[in-house]
């Protein structure tokens, strides 16, 4: 069995790690944070010393980290995945960057004669258990069968997308259409509620429809808007904020107009300067607060 290196042990990162290292994988870990690193050391993991060190003793070499600079530091910095990777080794990124980074990094790995995937995470079916993702690939057919076996450890959904770069663009179109999609939800229900309809009948009549079959519906927003929960502890808003703009910023590369997306956009850059940052992604644009009638009064932009 493969070797894993994982590398990100934070709210994304540190479940994924763990149904990897549950499926049986031998682990080596690393994380800036040494006290991440110690629950998997006591499950038998080997912790590295440093990013190259991890890479040097790794077949399959994982990274989730925040942000697309992050990625580019650990894989090609200094002591980072390049300077150590062997030959044969497969790095795959499971984080939401553009798709220009994974083949920008991708000729750095061949000429140590390794192979890149990437590989960005999205929420699992309703019900599943935290760190278990949808896993949208890119990157050669061969090399994807080779590492299919890791994905499917922490993957309810593992799906190929096509050449490098294909998994981070169905990431982005995903993060996209998510967003939008939220926005109009949120306008209805205001409309809905603020024309006189009760909060559950109104509910009730949208969900049941084409509308309801959606994720967002069945799960995050009965257990967060209707509780007035927004906390969260795995997707904050400035994370989705980032891949948001991350597809704006694709779409003026592929001059493809996104009215739509940019207006979401916009709205999750207001909710992010008013300090909503680190509350739930998908919910802070429901906000939502009760009126004197009891009744629960969606704010459109879920600023109010």
């Amino acid at each position: 069995m493969e070797t894993v290196g994982f590398i990100g042990l934070g709210n994304m990162g540190g479940p994924v790690a763990g149904h990897i290292q549950r499926a049986g994988f031998p682990m080596i870990v690393f994380d800036l944070r040494e006290e991440a690193t110690h629950p998997f050391e006591e499950r038998g993991a080997k912790v590295a010393d440093s990013v190259s060190d991890l890479a040097r003793r790794s077949d399959v070499i994982l990274t989730a980290l925040p942000m697309p600079k992050d990625v580019e530091q650990v894989a090609c910095g200094s002591a980072g995945i390049v300077e150590g990777i062997r030959p044969d080794a497969i790095y795959i990124d499971i984080s939401t960057s553009p798709p220009s980074l994974i083949r920008k990094l991708a000729p750095l790995f061949r000429e140590k004669g390794a192979h890149v995937l990437d590989a960005p995470v999205a929420s699992g079916q309703p019900g599943a258990a935290r760190g278990i993702h949808e896993v949208m690939v890119g990157g050669e057919k061969n090399i994807f069968e080779r590492a299919k076996a890791v994905l499917e450890a922490f993957g309810d959904q593992v799906l190929y997308a096509g050449p490098l770069g294909s998994g981070s663009i169905c990431k982005l179109v995903h993060q996209m259409i998510n967003s939008t999609i939220s926005q109009s939800i949120a306008e209805g229900l205001t409309l809905g509620v603020k024309a006189g309809v009760d909060t559950v009948a109104l509910w009730e009549c949208v969900r049941r429809g084409m509308v309801g079959r959606m994720h967002v519906l069945h799960v995050q927003v009965p257990q967060t808007v209707f509780r007035n929960n927004y906390a969260t502890d795995t997707f904050p808003l400035k994370l989705l904020r980032k891949d948001v703009g991350l597809a704006t910023a694709l779409g003026r590369e592929l001059n493809v107009p996104l009215p739509l997306a940019n207006i979401a956009e916009q709205n999750l850059v207001t909710a992010v300067n008013r300090g909503l940052g680190d509350q739930s992604a998908y919910t802070v644009t429901f906000r939502c607060r009760p009126a004197t009638s009891g009744k629960i009064y969606f704010n459109s932009s879920g600023l109010k």
